[in-house]
């Protein structure tokens, strides 16, 4: 249960970075589908870190190995999220970027979370 926790306080903080560097493209003029993709890369190095450190600890795998893991669940992750998120404002121009963001970071986070614990960082 304690992992569960820990990876749902990294997901809040991870959905926080997203929405922040979502909230400052926009801001600057990006459009709402580019300032996502730098938005999710963000997120995914903070919550990497955060994860290695807090929720699962290191794995028996080195750090370039675990990070290629990582990278790979999370682009996957990343990539049903981006989908969501475009299919949402696609289909409904008058939606808020943010709510978007807020839907579609919400299907994603299981996925996520299987598959990081099962891919990345789980023990022999």
């Amino acid at each position: 249960m304690r992992r569960v926790l820990a990876f749902g306080i990294v997901g809040a903080i991870g959905f926080a970075v997203d929405a922040g560097v979502l909230a400052s493209g926009l801001h600057v003029g990006l459009d709402p589908l580019i300032a996502r993709v730098a938005s999710i890369g963000t997120a995914l190095l903070v919550t990497y870190v955060l994860n290695r450190a807090v929720t699962f600890g290191k794995s028996d795998r080195s750090v370039a190995a675990e990070g290629l893991r990582y990278g790979g669940v999370g682009l996957s992750s990343a990539g049903l999220n981006y989908l969501i998120y475009a299919g949402l404002l696609l289909a409904f121009p008058g939606l808020m970027p943010l709510a978007a963001l807020v839907a579609a970071s919400a299907a994603a986070a299981l996925f996520s979370y299987v598959g990081i614990q099962k891919l990345v960082f789980r023990r022999p």
